[in-house]
């Protein structure tokens, strides 16, 4: 059977990418500090001022609106009313509720008795999942990689002087066309790229598609029925906050699996790791990921779910949607023989009180190789269950 699966991307400048991009900053500038930060931090950008709020509670002393300020600059914000050194900014965080700070601080189990890894609880309730499958050398469903590196190719080019008529907001889009389960071509391609006053579209269109399109995509799976939209609505010279309102955490499925598989609904940026929104969902990528590369299952979902001040999750949850050696319920078994998720043993396991947030802020939280969640290191353990 053919059927047709569609992801897409954003770039760094897109108004939503902004404030994830300045929340993660904020983050990394915390832990810098402080490694103990507690850290939920939240941005609302629109024309040209920049909203900051949220709680932190940390030993650290940052300057929220110079950082906020860098972060802007970085992205290519010098121009028009949201330039970086223009713009307002509006900054009312405060510490972290007592109320939630009493289930981190000392899980259920740890009142009881627990052991060291049983101090820290949950910081919230939910769900979270993680997603690995054969599609891609990263362990990815193809549509979203494909239009990540699309995105991180239209920032390349705009950067590095290519295209220098390129401004910094964007999105992409990539539609592949399946027989099976099998990727077999790419069918419709879409990317909208801030631009210039004085570049034509007819100039845009040949340019994306000779050093964007052609450089990512591998040319096996393009074809002359293959589609490419290139701004499709003729011109997009506003963009970023000045374009649209941004908001942290409002492109959570490009953050994760491009729409392939479950999500729960929590955004990770600006979050501390005592958040299991985020540590939680890293550590369910790094085990399927494990799992999948083991061969245990060339598809693998997993949902861990939590209680807010407990440790241990209240429920594991796997599906390979009919591709595991292994029963489901054997290999959910085996996650939690192998994998401890608690939070300080996730916490502990990926390193995740390091200040490495910023860079996860676009282009996608999972397939890239720099984070420690993206190791594959547990395939002989899993092994042995085959």
């Amino acid at each position: 059977m053919r059927r047709f699966f569609t992801s897409e991307s954003v770039t760094e400048g897109h108004p939503d990418k902004v404030c994830d991009r300045i929340a993660d900053k904020i983050l990394d500038e915390l832990l810098k500090q402080d490694e103990y930060t507690r850290s939920a931090v939240e941005c609302c950008a629109a024309y040209d001022t920049l909203f900051i709020t949220g709680e932190v509670t940390s030993k650290a002393v940052v300057d929220y609106e110079k950082t906020a300020r860098e972060a802007i600059r970085e992205i290519g914000y010098n121009f028009g009313g949201f330039a970086y050194d223009k713009c307002e900014i509006i900054s009312r965080v405060h510490g972290q509720s007592p109320d939630i700070a009493l289930g981190v601080d000392s899980s259920l189990e740890n009142k009881a008795g627990g052991e060291a890894d049983d101090l820290i609880g949950a910081g919230d309730q939910g769900m979270m999942f993680g997603y690995a499958c054969h599609e891609t050398e990263e362990l990815m469903p193809l549509p979203v990689m494909l239009a990540h590196k699309l995105a991180q190719r239209l920032a390349k080019v705009r950067k590095d002087g290519t295209l220098a008529y390129l401004r910094p907001d964007g999105k992409t889009q990539v539609t592949v066309e399946y027989e099976g389960n099998v990727p077999v071509r790419v069918s419709t391609i879409v990317v909208s790229t801030q631009h210039d006053e004085k570049v034509t579209q007819e100039c845009i269109a040949s340019d994306i598609k000779k050093h964007v399109v052609q450089e990512v995509v591998p040319s096996d799976l393009l074809d002359e029925h293959t589609a490419y939209l290139i701004n499709p609505t003729g011109r997009f010279e506003i963009g970023g906050p000045e374009g649209d309102s941004g908001l942290t955490g409002r492109k959570i499925v490009v953050d994760t699996y491009g729409g392939r598989c479950a999500h729960g609904g929590g955004s990770f940026s600006g979050k501390d790791c005592t958040k299991v929104d985020r540590s939680a969902t890293y550590m369910a990528r790094y085990i399927c990921k494990n799992v999948a590369a083991a061969g245990l299952a060339d598809v693998v979902e997993l949902q861990v779910a939590y209680a807010i001040g407990v440790a241990n999750p209240v429920s594991v949850f796997v599906d390979t949607y009919g591709t595991g050696k292994l029963p489901d319920d054997e290999i959910a078994e085996i996650i939690k023989k192998e994998f401890d998720l608690r939070p300080a043993a996730i916490i502990r396991t990926l390193g995740l009180r390091r200040p490495v947030y910023e860079r996860t802020s676009a282009y996608g939280h999972f397939g890239r190789e720099e984070f420690p969640w993206e190791k594959i290191d547990r395939v002989e353990d899993l092994k042995k269950y085959l």
